[in-house]
């Protein structure tokens, strides 16, 4: 199994390369079952999850292809293929459950296991079921399945009103994807607003489909009868920019990330200039530097647009070597502080109480071997062991590898004592 041997102490200072958002690239992956054209998508990611999503869509039936190097694949999804995502294939990615409203839409009928993913507190699917099951479709779970299908005699999914309980990412871009060839207009309240959400439409739109309101709360999609091909470029990833901003603000330097787009970052741009770190914006860059140590922010995790819960924990190993003391609420998974005996391994000050953390900043962490527990945890240890004194060792970076495309790579170019072992 793979681990990062990290030595801390070094600035950063060059230029890294914002790949394309995994939260995007995976919901359009799965759009490509909506038409039989071919799909092409540029910036796609180098990750475990699009591996894994593209390894079930091959399984399916669907033809796939790689090309350039620049992340372009091509999909073309035939009228005849095999609607069942398996267990063996999706017990590790949650966003398996993408599948289902595609699959339903154009086939009338899907069988998905119900997804895993990182251990961070509870992801009902329940949610997807109820907006499915109000356009039409049949849904039972058994067996550890959801099995869907269209009633007997009806062709189409039917445009329906959903109104989710809480927002939802993947329950907004699994009905974005249905309503797309449901018969009718549907409407979603409560909509989920993350830049990933238009950048989906914006595909779908290119693909035929018609789509108002992406962005806001509620979107109105009226249906058509089928959809047709396009090329589209994957967004840039707003949490991997995040990371690195992050990850200078810690070391101090002075680095430029190509392709990231700080109006996706808003929340955490401001508490990172609040905490001394100087960020300068434009088209298709963000310039940060900083130097000394930061002044710990509290900020509370929420929504979009919102401090996003996929940022916490890279504040969070932030926070431990700022000066003062911060306090971190999470509102959004309630199984999303396991990060925090790592950092306290290698010497944070940090007492939890259910949803709040509180941390006192010291002036430096100590190296030690720490054990990732899921995808932005592994984040945050990384940044850790890149100011920590000495030696520190990341395993179980599978997790890392799920969701940073070459993180290693990409910060050992621009000065970090960073390397991948065996």
């Amino acid at each position: 199994m793979d681990k990062l041997r990290i030595t801390g102490g070094r600035p950063l200072n060059g230029e890294v390369i914002i790949s394309g958002a995994k939260n995007a690239a995976l919901p359009e992956l799965c759009a490509t079952l909506l038409t039989s054209d071919p799909v092409h998508l540029n910036n796609v990611p180098r990750l475990r999850d699009v591996a894994t999503m593209r390894l079930l869509l091959d399984n399916m039936g669907v033809q796939t292809e790689t090309h350039g190097e620049r992340g372009g694949m091509s999909f073309q999804a035939p009228d005849s293929l095999n609607p069942e995502a398996p267990y063996e294939l999706v017990k590790t990615m949650r966003a398996s459950v993408l599948v289902l409203g595609p699959l339903l839409a154009r086939f009338g009928r899907a069988k998905v296991s119900l997804p895993g993913g990182c251990a961070i507190g509870s992801r009902p699917v329940d949610q997807h079921i109820k907006g499915l099951q109000a356009m039409g479709a049949e849904i039972v779970v058994e067996h550890g399945y959801m099995v869907a299908q269209l009633p007997a005699g009806q062709k189409r999914l039917k445009g329906a009103r959903i109104t989710t309980d809480m927002v939802t990412v993947t329950g907004t871009e699994n009905f974005l994807m249905a309503a797309a060839l449901a018969e009718g207009e549907t409407v979603l309240e409560n909509a989920a607003q993350e830049p990933e959400i238009p950048d989906l439409a914006e595909m779908l739109i290119a693909m035929g489909a018609k789509i108002e309101g992406h962005g806001t709360s509620k979107i109105r999609i009226q249906g058509v009868e089928r959809l047709h091909g396009c090329t589209h470029q994957v967004v840039a990833d707003r949490i991997e920019a995040g990371t690195f901003l992050c990850a200078v603000a810690a070391t101090g330097g002075d680095v430029v990330l190509r392709h990231g787009r700080a109006e996706h970052l808003d929340a955490v741009v401001d508490k990172l200039r609040d905490a001394g770190a100087q960020i300068e914006a434009g088209d298709g860059f963000i310039r940060v530097r900083a130097s000394g140590r930061m002044k710990a922010q509290s900020f509370r995790t929420t929504e979009y647009p919102g401090f996003p819960t996929d940022m916490q924990a890279q504040f969070m190993a932030l926070n431990c070597i700022a000066t003062g003391s911060s306090k971190v609420t999470e509102t959004i998974f309630e199984n999303r502080f396991m990060h925090v005996n790592e950092l306290v391994r290698l010497g944070a000050h940090i007492q939890t109480d259910g949803k709040v953390a509180v941390i006192e900043g010291i002036d430096r962490l100590q190296g030690a071997t720490v054990m990732a527990t899921d995808l932005r945890a592994s984040a945050s240890l990384v940044i850790a062991g890149l100011v920590a004194e000495g030696e520190t060792i990341v395993d179980r970076i599978y997790h890392l590898d799920r969701g940073y495309d070459q993180m290693e790579a990409k910060l050992r170019g621009i000065g970090a004592d960073i390397e991948r072992i065996k």
